[in-house]
C-alpha cells in the first residue's frame, strides 16, 4: 500500500510518498517540495501545482491519499491561498481515483508522535524513526507531508480492522 501526504501550500506544497510493506514495515519512497515562484500569477503558480502532481502520480502510483487539513491563522490572506492549493490538490487526488483522507494538524502529530502538541523537531526525528531514514527529513513541508503519509497509512489499517 502506497499513501501520498501532502502538506498544502503555494509558495511551497510538501509532498511524501510511503510504501507500507506487509510486514509492517514503513519505507520513505519520495519526498520533496513542489515550489512555485513569487509574483507568478495565482493561476500559473495552481497549474504548476497540479502539473507537476499529475506527473507525480503517475510516476509513482500512490493507492490512497492524506491531505493535512488547512489550519487557520491569523493571516488571512495566506489562508486563503493555502486554501486555493488545497483545491487544486484534492481535484487532482480524486481525478486520479485516490482514496482521499483529510487530517488535522494536531491528529497527524498525535498519530507521528503520541502528543498532538508535538514541535517540528520531534516530528522529523519520528519520521527519521518510523521510516528508517539515516537523517531527518527535509525541508519542513516534505517531513510534515511524510507524517500525514504516515498518518493515512495507520489510519487506514485501523480503519480496515474496524470493518471486519
Amino acid at each position: 500500500m502506497i499513501s501520498l501526504g501532502i502538506d498544502p501550500g503555494t509558495a511551497s506544497l510538501g509532498y511524501g510518498f510511503v510504501r507500507e510493506h506487509a510486514d509492517g514495515r514503513l519505507e520513505a519512497l519520495a519526498y520533496d517540495v513542489i515550489r512555485t515562484k513569487a509574483g507568478t500569477p495565482m493561476p500559473e503558480r495552481l497549474r504548476q501545482i497540479h502539473d507537476e502532481l499529475n506527473r507525480l502520480i503517475a510516476e509513482f502510483r500512490p493507492d490512497r491519499a492524506g491531505v493535512e487539513e488547512l489550519f487557520f491563522s491569523r493571516n488571512v490572506s495566506t489562508a486563503i491561498t493555502v486554501a486555493q492549493a488545497r483545491g487544486v490538490v484534492l481535484l487532482t487526488l480524486s481525478r486520479a481515483n485516490l482514496v482521499i483522507a483529510e487530517y488535522k494538524p494536531n491528529a497527524v502529530k498525535q498519530a507521528v508522535c503520541g502528543y498532538g502538541g508535538a514541535g517540528k523537531s520531534q516530528m522529523k526525528e519520528m519520521a527519521r524513526l518510523l521510516l528508517g531514514l539515516e537523517i531527518a527529513p527535509s525541508p519542513d513541508d516534505a517531513a510534515d507531508a511524510l507524517a500525514v503519509a504516515i498518518t493515512d497509512l495507520h489510519s487506514y489499517r485501523l480503519h480496515d480492522i474496524n470493518l471486519v
